[in-house]
């Protein structure tokens, strides 16, 4: 689910794993707040779509879809595109977005999906991932949906980030949960993720049968700088975001002879 990400004036350490993450407590704020925010209407989202390219026609599976606006962009590139999200009132606002005929369906990453083998062409988890301790099981079922030739397009809180603002700082090549407090309209959100280094990211995706094909570090729209002028010098110059492009060996029928 793309999130906005501005790196926390405090780090509340003491966040209730139980009550964390909880989208479906402040749905409709976040999905106004990442509409039209820096990071994700002039940094992330162009940057996914950039990645994804020419997607007319393509099956698409949205991991993480959130409110759906990523959806609807790929939708209108000419992609069929279905998401899953694990909040119920973030896919009844992509509902609302999309329309009634919309796939979409809740469904947790950490389980087992509801799509048969090959059933997708492309994957795009934007900022999903970074909530799982362990991607293991996560990766192998997102490669099972792809066919053969699919590519996974995903995006993470760079690990740099993470590691910078943590209090005490960690080992770098742990893998460390952290957690803080987003305010959206008055209202306290307790959020955990997990921080991995990137040496942990890229073997995950290789030992769950992936090939790495890119690894970003974009740039915001040039146009977000005059919207966005005591920001953007911050985005443009500090890692925020980490993007891969992946993609299951063309040849594949269960394993990669």
């Amino acid at each position: 689910m793309a999130r906005e990400t501005d790196v926390p004036e405090s780090i509340a350490q003491s966040v209730d794993r139980a009550q964390a993450n909880d989208y479906d407590s402040f749905a409709e704020a976040y999905s106004a707040e990442n509409e039209n925010s820096l990071v994700n209407a002039y940094y992330e989202r162009p940057a996914m779509l950039a990645l994804a390219g020419d997607v007319a026609g393509r099956r698409i599976l949205d991991a993480g879809c959130g409110s759906g606006a990523l959806s609807a962009a790929l939708r209108d590139r000419g992609a069929l595109v279905t998401g899953i999200d694990a909040s119920a009132g973030m896919l009844a606002l992509a509902r609302q977005r999309l329309g009634d005929d919309a796939a979409l369906h809740v469904a947790d990453l950490s389980d087992p999906l509801p799509f048969t083998d090959g059933a997708f062409d492309d994957v795009v988890a934007a900022l999903v991932l970074h909530y799982l301790e362990d991607w293991g099981p996560t990766l192998a079922e997102l490669r099972r949906v792809l066919t053969p030739g699919g590519r996974l397009i995903a995006s993470v809180d760079h690990p740099f980030v993470a590691y910078s603002f943590q209090d005490p700082r960690p080992d770098y090549f742990a893998t460390t949960s952290y957690g803080f407090d987003w305010w959206f309209n008055g209202q306290l959100v307790p959020m955990r993720f997990w921080r991995k280094p990137l040496h942990a990211m890229t073997e995950a995706f290789t030992t769950a049968g992936f090939r790495l094909s890119v690894i970003s570090e974009p740039q915001p729209e040039p146009d977000a700088r005059e919207l966005f002028p005591d920001q953007f010098h911050d985005l443009s110059t500090k890692p925020c975001f980490l993007f891969f492009v992946v993609e299951v060996p063309p040849s594949a029928t269960g394993s990669d002879d």
